[in-house]
């Protein structure tokens, strides 16, 4: 894959954007796969909630947001997003013991 200043087609942009998107999507699942795990370890909404954790969380995804020149409102958002499904996900696995 060519660096982006190197790319020569739109073709060939897309191509490396749809590459880096299938990494994303990898890495996703790996973390899928720890929080299916760490659901063993939680046996209380409070723990599953875990405000201190969830506050850490965003705040560093902020700070390597900016480290990374990326816009920590957007990456917020993102694991927002990310860490409530998860929440659910936690959730239902308690609910159903």
């Amino acid at each position: 894959m060519n660096s982006p200043q190197d790319c020569t087609t739109i073709e060939e942009v897309r191509l490396a954007i749809d590459a880096i998107d299938q990494e994303i999507i990898a890495a996703l699942s790996r973390r899928f796969a720890y929080v299916k795990t760490i659901t063993r370890f939680k046996q209380t909404e409070a723990e599953i909630q875990a405000p201190v954790r969830f506050a850490t969380v965003i705040e560093t995804r902020r700070a390597w947001a900016q480290q990374a020149g990326l816009e920590p409102d957007v990456i917020e958002q993102m694991y927002r997003n990310l860490i409530a499904h998860f929440i659910d996900v936690e959730r239902a696995e308690l609910n159903s013991r």
